[in-house]
């Protein structure tokens, strides 16, 4: 586990671009999750179980990264992962904008998190 940084500091650019990134991710799954529910389907489930985890851990992570949590790093390392299996997922549907959209989204915040998952705070 890193050092916990004091609140009175900034954080490091590269954790606010992935705090950006994050919150960018946890929305486009939430719009994506709308959008699946409105097309129904048991195809969906799959789908719509990688978006959810998604949109909770990278929302999670955001906000562990933004009080300072000792535990970022580990956290990071598990939105990666969540973010990768997202990804695969969206990319399953490659003729539908939103799930392309959707998966590089993933895939810019899973490089991210992993990113800052060896940096410290």
């Amino acid at each position: 586990m890193t050092q916990q940084q004091p609140a009175t500091e900034p954080l490091s650019k590269e954790m606010q671009d992935c705090i950006q990134a994050c919150m960018a991710c946890h929305g486009v799954c939430e719009e994506a999750m709308s959008a699946c529910l409105q097309r129904g389907g048991e195809a969906q489930t799959r789908i719509m179980r990688a978006l959810l985890d998604c949109s909770e851990m990278t929302r999670m992570c955001a906000d562990m990264m933004m009080r300072r949590s000792p535990l970022h790093n580990e956290m990071c390392m598990m939105c990666a992962q969540a973010c990768d299996l997202c990804a695969e997922a969206c990319m399953s549907m490659p003729e539908d904008e939103l799930m392309t959209r959707c998966a590089e989204s993933c895939r810019r915040c899973s490089e991210m998190c992993r990113a800052m998952a060896g940096a410290p705070m």
